[in-house]
């Protein structure tokens, strides 16, 4: 039966421990979340002014917000802030920089269902990462911009933490994705014609939503089973979220059991070393590899593609 710790007095490696388990930590803000949070606030208020950006939807078009969203979510992605920010946030929870890997952090929106909800503002099935070539010991953090509702939040399916999901993970590969989809994301308004790997059988019903105040996190590991709820609020939900590694984890292939996941290729080229944002190195990589990547489809710290400067977000999220 997995568990909901909040705040719990563990160490990092611990912590770890309890995420491949399947349970979920919820952490109270700190300096560096709250930071993180008035730092894509700041951005969202000034790219939406006048309006306020939880209800710009009744002021401006789908296509619109998308172009604003085609802008904002790349320019908070590459800010230098973020990644100075998201490493004072691993060092608030005791994680060893000189071995902890992250991804670049995306700024993520859900606007009412009826507004936008496809594209470069994806409102995501029921999915593990681990379906979009993610490593079993991926460990994301989830943190809300402004307050949550129960029906603009996130969603875990806890029956099937432990139980494996009919789907059809077998046609994603992540290379081929990088090529063919991401940079597409924006002009998918009115509806998402990408083929993303999805649940091919009835879920339990049964879902646990979170709602930490902003700067608040939830932390849990990639292979959990979640979803982005349909948003039938009048606001638009604007959250942050990024994925970590650890080097020893890495190394020993610790991590979640793999359930269900059957795609290919590996999202290890995006991570950077917190204490120096160095890559995790080559052999390392290769460990995950299997031989499905070339050189003009591997990723540069998770959206620029080898060879190209145009800036996108790897799909997988919430």
């Amino acid at each position: 039966m997995a568990s909901v710790y909040i705040d719990p007095e563990l160490s990092d490696e611990a912590r770890r421990e309890r995420l491949y388990a399947g349970d979920i930590i919820i952490l109270s803000a700190t300096a560096g979340t709250e930071a993180l949070v008035s730092l894509a606030r700041a951005m969202l208020e000034e790219a939406f002014a006048p309006h306020d950006p939880r209800t710009v939807h009744n002021h401006r078009t789908p296509d619109e917000v998308a172009a604003v969203l085609s802008q904002l979510k790349p320019a908070f992605i590459h800010h230098p802030e973020c990644k100075r920010i998201i490493s004072l946030i691993m060092a608030e929870n005791g994680v060893d920089l000189d071995k902890l890997y992250f991804d670049v952090p995306r700024l993520r929106s859900a606007y009412p269902s009826h507004f936008l909800s496809s594209g470069i503002a994806y409102a995501f099935h029921p999915h593990r990462d681990t379906w979009y070539s993610a490593p079993m010991c991926q460990i994301n953090w989830w943190l809300p911009i402004y307050p949550l509702e129960p029906h603009n939040a996130m969603a875990f399916y806890p029956r099937h933490t432990i139980e494996p999901v009919k789907n059809n993970s077998e046609i994603y590969n992540y290379y081929e994705w990088n090529t063919k989809n991401r940079a597409a994301a924006a002009q998918h308004v009115k509806s998402d014609t990408r083929e993303q790997p999805k649940p091919q059988q009835e879920l339990d019903p049964v879902t646990m939503r979170y709602l930490p105040p902003p700067g608040g996190v939830i932390v849990f590991s990639g292979a959990q089973l979640h979803e982005t709820v349909p948003n039938t609020t009048d606001l638009a939900r604007y959250s942050i979220d990024f994925r970590t590694v650890h080097l020893d984890d890495v190394v020993a292939r610790r991590g979640a059991p793999n359930l269900d996941s059957r795609c290919t290729g590996t999202t290890m080229r995006d991570y950077l070393r917190a204490s120096d944002l160095q890559k995790l190195p080559d052999d390392v990589v290769a460990l995950y590899d299997d031989g499905t990547a070339t050189a003009d489809q591997v990723l540069y710290f998770g959206d620029r593609l080898a060879g190209q400067g145009q800036p996108g977000a790897r799909s997988s999220g919430t």
